[in-house]
C-alpha cells in the first residue's frame, strides 16, 4: 500500500518526481487499470464533493436565511481547507494502522447515505442555496452555533474519507493520485453545489458513482485488514499476512 508513496516521496528532484509519475500515468491512461484507476477517482471526487454540499445545505437548512447562508459559506470552506490538509498529509495518514478499514467502512456509510438520497427515502426541508439537500434525510440544526458545529464534523469526516477513498482507488498510480487530490479541492471549492444539482438530475450519474464508491470501500476494507504494513491482522496476529 505504501511503496507507491514512499517511491514518490524519494524522488530525486521532488516537485520533478511529481511531474514525472502525473506524465506517466497520464501517457498509459489508454492501459485498463489505469484507466480504471482514473474513472474511480473521478467519480469519487465528483460524488463526495456533491453530497458534502448537500450535507451542509442540510444542517443549515432549518436557520433563518441569513445564517443560513453563513453555515453553508463555512461549511464550503471548511471542506475546501480539510481536503488540502489531509491531501498535503495522505502519506502520514496512510501509515496509521486501522485507517484505510476505517475510512473503508466510513465510506460504505456514505454509499448507505447517498443510497437514501437517491431513492429519496428521507426528506427534510431543504435549503434555497443548495440543489437536492431535501433528499438528504437529515434532521436540521435550530441554531446557528448547532449547524455550524454539525457542518465542521460532517466536513471533517467527508474530507478525510474523500482522500483515503482517493488514494485507496489509485494506489498503483501515484500520478493519477496526485490529481485525484488537487481535484477533491478543486471540485469543493468551485463547484459543489452546481455539482449536487446535476446529481440530482441526472439519476444516473448518481447510479454509477454509488456503485464506484461501494467498490472502492470494498477495496479499502480488504486491504485495512491484509495489507502487510497497515492491515490490522498483521497487529493482531503478526505473520498472518506475507509482505508482498
Amino acid at each position: 500500500m505504501l511503496d507507491f508513496l514512499t517511491t514518490l516521496a524519494a524522488s530525486a528532484g521532488g516537485l520533478a518526481g511529481i511531474w514525472n509519475s502525473i506524465v506517466h500515468d497520464f501517457s498509459n491512461l489508454t492501459e485498463p487499470a489505469a484507466l480504471a484507476a482514473f474513472g474511480q477517482v473521478l467519480m469519487i471526487d465528483i460524488m463526495l464533493a456533491g453530497d458534502n454540499a448537500i450535507v451542509v445545505g442540510a444542517l443549515a437548512a432549518g436557520l433563518p436565511s441569513d445564517q443560513r447562508r453563513k453555515v453553508i459559506l463555512i461549511g464550503i470552506i471548511a471542506a475546501l481547507v480539510l481536503r488540502i490538509i489531509f491531501a498535503l498529509l495522505v502519506t502520514q495518514l496512510m501509515q496509521i494502522v486501522g485507517l484505510i478499514l476505517a475510512g473503508g467502512v466510513l465510506l460504505l456509510w456514505v454509499a448507505w447515505k447517498m443510497y437514501r438520497e437517491i431513492r429519496h427515502a428521507g426528506e427534510s426541508g431543504g435549503s434555497a442555496e443548495v440543489h437536492g439537500d431535501e433528499h438528504s434525510g437529515l434532521k436540521p440544526a435550530k441554531s446557528f452555533a448547532g449547524a455550524a458545529w454539525a457542518v465542521a464534523l460532517a466536513d471533517v469526516s467527508m474530507s478525510l474519507d474523500n482522500v483515503l477513498a482517493v488514494a485507496g482507488a489509485a494506489k498503483d498510480h501515484p500520478g493519477i493520485l496526485m490529481i485525484g487530490l488537487v481535484l477533491s479541492v478543486a471540485l469543493m471549492g468551485l463547484a459543489a453545489n452546481v455539482i449536487a444539482k446535476y446529481i440530482d438530475r441526472y439519476r444516473w450519474i448518481a447510479w454509477v458513482g454509488l456503485l464506484v464508491i461501494i467498490w472502492v470501500a470494498g477495496k479499502m476494507i480488504y486491504e485495512g485488514f491484509v495489507d502487510h504494513e497497515v492491515g490490522v491482522l498483521n497487529y493482531v496476529w503478526p505473520g498472518t499476512v506475507a509482505a508482498h
